[in-house]
């Protein structure tokens, strides 16, 4: 048996978008440079994902920053109990 994630997140200045297997990063996106990494070493079978892959990851970190903005919005109201 195998696990597989994707996880997205952002942040006002941040994002992180990538994919495991088995805990061993398969891609990460790389936002400074605006591409996908495949950091697989080079012992093992190599996984390439295709093309497209890195323009899905900027579109979802624009969803994750809307998604922030309308979470914040929603809780600005929320008092903080202490």
């Amino acid at each position: 048996l195998h696990v597989d994630r994707q996880v997205t997140g952002c942040s006002d200045h941040d994002g992180e978008d990538v994919y495991n297997l088995d805990g061993e990063e398969l891609w990460v996106a790389d936002f400074i440079k605006r591409e996908g990494v495949e950091p697989q070493p080079p012992f093992v079978d190599h996984i390439t994902y295709v093309d497209g892959t890195y323009q899905q990851a900027e579109a979802d970190q624009h969803v994750c920053k809307s998604n922030l903005d309308v979470s914040r919005r929603a809780m600005k109201d929320f008092k903080i109990e202490d």
